[in-house]
């Protein structure tokens, strides 16, 4: 009896010290961050701004943006953006040809649009529930009519044509905010916010200024003017993990 007695005080003993033990590995163990890299995608609404906005009533579009944090605290980053707005389109049923007549029809589709790409600076508050952030870029606005053909059965696009283009320099800022959905090595936040683009000027076509001439020919009368834009996105941003 006197035997068993120390035997069981150190089983107790050392049933005792394993949580503890346990408890102590938990604490020590790192807490898995992403890499320091964010990717996300948004809907976009664009509202044109100044002399723009006399010409352009409004356009939706997309987008899609790259993050690398900076600081060890993830306060600074560089953020790559890029995304289109379409802001008027036509929609007409049209022979294939005149050699088979009016036997064959098509969709006639032609969309006026934007696309941007830009890079820039970000800080934000990396920490809480809301996390506000202020950004600034630099880059290029591709402005663009395109038309193109699609069967009425299968919906599939079998040709198109850029029918006017042109580029310019563009720069702007704009403020966000994250709301944390989930955290971990791959967090998930909703990303809402707005962004003003400074285009500067160039020559766009809105829609109606394609004319199509009686021997197959079109003849376009593009605009000229400002082209600055107010765009408010709302998606989601995504940590990447090792």
């Amino acid at each position: 009896m006197k035997t068993r007695l120390p035997l069981a005080l150190a089983a107790l003993a050392i049933a005792a010290a394993s949580p503890a033990s346990a408890q102590d590995d938990e604490y020590e163990r790192p807490v898995q961050q992403p890499t320091g890299w964010y990717a996300g995608g948004d809907f976009t609404f664009a509202h044109p701004e100044g002399e723009f906005h006399d010409f352009v009533r409004q356009g939706f579009g997309g987008g899609a943006h790259v993050i690398r944090k900076l600081d060890r605290a993830g306060i600074v980053g560089l953020r790559l953006d890029g995304g289109f707005v379409v802001y008027g389109s036509e929609h007409q049923r049209v022979a294939l040809s005149p050699t088979v007549g009016g036997r064959i029809q098509v969709d006639l589709n032609t969309t006026n649009n934007i696309a941007f790409v830009g890079v820039g600076p970000q800080v934000g508050l990396p920490n809480g529930l809301l996390r506000p952030y202020v950004n600034g870029f630099a880059g290029v606005s591709y402005l663009f009519t395109e038309s193109s053909l699609q069967g009425t059965s299968s919906g599939e696009t079998f040709a198109s044509t850029t029918n006017y283009h042109d580029a310019t320099f563009s720069w702007g800022g704009g403020a966000g905010v994250y709301v944390p959905v989930r955290r971990g090595a791959s967090p998930i936040s909703i990303d809402a916010g707005l962004r003003y683009h400074n285009n500067g000027q160039a020559r766009y076509l809105r829609k109606g200024d394609i004319h199509d001439n009686p021997d197959n020919t079109i003849t376009v009368t593009p605009v000229r003017s400002d082209t600055d834009l107010l765009t408010f996105h709302l998606g989601v941003s995504v940590g990447i993990s090792h």
